[in-house]
């Protein structure tokens, strides 16, 4: 089994990541920063936050879900807010997806938040509503269960210290992996987590039984050519059973995003 954990960057590098989700299709597709605008056929929209203007691409869940027909996928939403039409807003979601193929039997999951609520009336002030999602598979090449879990983390405008939410933040993770798995299972929790190495917040993780594999196997970064800023650090995979890792890799081309993609294989 393959799991792939990935910020798609609301879909920016659209032309390049689609054929890369396509050709690579793992077995289990952890997908943060989707884009889902029901209202309307646009193919891209604009992000506006001050200073901070981004290109979104207006319907990426749909993108994806055409890209993975084998796939069973699922959206969570963390606010509805609005992007920009020119000068025309259009309503649009904002949140996390998980796409599981449908070899893969869902036998369990369980959607939440790690930091606030849904925020139903725009994406609020920062630092924003973030969800997480745990689903619960039967690997049959394994003959056994995984439960792996997503979540993106909360961003602090000061940047990516430890803080009192980020630790609270750890813990509701926590709760959400440990409400899809049973005693047994093979535990996978991963992410954009928003931290940088060595923080406290990692190391409630880790204190939990938890084995971190992007710095614990030598890797020195996971952001791409296109992340300007200091910091070369926010994705991680951890996972309570090291023995049945049989290849990790932060790959580091085609460039789809100013993520890495995170790829585990069981």
């Amino acid at each position: 089994m393959r799991v792939m954990c990935l910020n798609a960057w609301g879909g920016k590098l659209h032309a390049d990541l689609l054929p890369f989700l396509r050709a690579s299709a793992p077995d289990v597709l952890c997908l943060q920063e989707v884009v889902h605008s029901p209202e309307t056929d646009k193919d891209w929209l604009t992000y506006r936050d001050g200073d901070h203007v981004l290109p979104q691409r207006a319907n990426l869940f749909r993108d994806v879900c055409a890209a993975l027909p084998e796939h069973v996928a699922v959206f969570c939403p963390a606010a509805q807010g609005v992007l920009w039409d020119d000068e025309q807003s259009i309503p649009s979601q904002w949140g996390l997806a998980t796409f599981v193929h449908r070899s893969c039997p869902v036998v369990g999951q369980h959607q939440g938040f790690v930091h606030k609520s849904y925020s139903p009336v725009g994406y609020g002030d920062h630092p924003r509503s973030r969800s997480a999602h745990g689903v619960r598979v039967y690997d049959y090449e394994r003959e056994g269960y995984i439960s792996i879990t997503h979540m993106h983390g909360l961003r602090d405008l000061n940047g990516k210290m430890d803080t009192p939410e980020r630790s609270a933040q750890s813990r509701r993770l926590l709760e959400i992996s440990r409400a899809v798995s049973e005693p047994g299972d093979v535990t996978v929790v991963c992410g954009d987590f928003n931290l940088e190495p060595g923080s406290a917040a990692l190391r409630i993780l880790e204190e939990a039984g938890l084995i971190e594999l992007v710095q614990g196997r030598g890797f020195s970064s996971t952001r791409s050519s296109h992340y300007k800023k200091p910091g070369r650090f926010a994705d991680y995979m951890l996972i309570n059973n090291e023995d049945v890792v049989r290849d990790f890799q932060v790959t580091e081309q085609p460039e789809v995003s100013d993520h890495l993609p995170l790829v585990l294989t069981l």
